[in-house]
């Protein structure tokens, strides 16, 4: 019986059950609390509000599984907002070609940041914290004031809204959706996805399989770079403005996300479902806090960075769990092989 617990726990989904347990009992305390949390659309205003933060934690659980990071995805989403704002409202350019382009600048971008880290091996916190600052500066050099998004094209995709017979979704909160179901497919059946999960096994080991290591990695820095755009035009479509502040923080909020749905900060483990579960949980706090009407919003944080920290200790213990398996393998598999025969 304690083998089979210590399994369970060593398991790399364990994490993810965890998590979706917690998101069930938050969720049933606010249905247990009050009567709104059973209306079906309080359960899709998660995927309607958060939208634009689901598509950015799918680019950081790639860098994070292969023991990467990106610390510029708020400061891009900031970006791509302002750009595509001073664009519409500035220029005669059509709609389609300006939000090509500045899915093709954040894209750009994240291959660029790839490639310095990757070609000259540096730290991707330090590269991608000056990636941040670029970004962010150059957010505000564009326009310090608000620019509102008045297109008419643009404001009717922002309030169009699905009709799911029981309530509805934005159409921001279907292309979260459908990102998540891309990339996880991506992750979980094809080469490119096995590549990264065994270069966040151990790189080194990943270059002596053959493996093309720096192609994959510059790859996973594009896929955050188009996951930040892609995110920021969700939050376009949510604000209707380009603002220097825009994804404040956005960055921290999609790491913690992607750890409590069960991405392991040293590599080798994510699951793109948990991380969605990881942003509801914020969503459904944040709801939570809402309905209670007495609450600051900030409790939200308390409450995430008490969760980010409990999850880091289980993710520690379940890391130690696994080496001792190991252990208890490796000795079995002497054990059976029997004593060495002598000359």
């Amino acid at each position: 019986m304690k083998r089979y617990l210590n399994r369970l726990i060593a398991s790399p989904y364990f994490s993810f059950f965890v998590t979706v347990l917690l998101f069930l009992a938050l969720y049933g305390v606010g249905m247990a609390m009050y009567k709104g949390f059973m209306r079906p659309q309080v359960f899709f205003n998660l995927f309607i509000d958060n939208a634009a933060l689901i598509i950015v934690t799918v680019g950081i659980t790639f860098t994070l599984i292969i023991a990467g990071i990106d610390l510029s995805v708020g400061a891009v989403l900031a970006l791509v907002c302002m750009v595509l704002a001073w664009l519409l409202e500035n220029t005669g350019m059509p709609l389609p070609v300006a939000v090509g382009l500045v899915l093709f600048m954040g894209t750009a971008f994240g291959a660029v940041q790839g490639f310095i880290i990757t070609k000259f091996d540096l730290q991707p916190f330090i590269i991608t914290l000056a990636g941040m600052f670029f970004c962010r500066g150059l957010t505000a050099v564009i326009s310090r004031d608000t620019i509102i998004i008045t297109n008419p094209t643009w404001v009717a995709i922002a309030s169009y809204r699905i009709d799911l017979g029981i309530g509805f979704l934005s159409v921001g909160a279907i292309v979260a959706l459908l990102t998540i179901v891309v990339s996880a497919a991506l992750l979980g059946f094809t080469r490119f996805g096995r590549t990264l999960f065994a270069i966040g096994g151990s790189e080194s080991s990943a270059a002596l399989m053959g493996l093309p290591v720096f192609r994959s990695k510059v790859l996973v820095y594009t896929v955050a770079g188009f996951c930040s755009s892609l995110g920021g035009l969700a939050y376009s479509l949510t604000m209707l403005t380009g603002y220097n502040l825009h994804g404040l923080g956005m960055e921290m909020d999609a790491i913690a996300s992607s750890v409590i749905g069960g991405t392991l900060l040293t590599g080798g483990v994510g699951f793109i479902p948990g991380a969605l579960v990881g942003v509801l949980i914020q969503g459904v706090i944040l709801t939570f806090i809402s309905f209670q009407g007495t609450l600051s919003a900030w409790w939200t944080k308390i409450v995430v960075g008490a969760l980010l920290c409990v999850f880091i200790i289980m993710q520690a213990f379940i890391t130690e769990q696994k080496g001792k398996l190991s252990s208890e393998s490796s000795m079995e598999g002497n054990e059976a092989a029997g004593p060495p025969e002598k000359p």
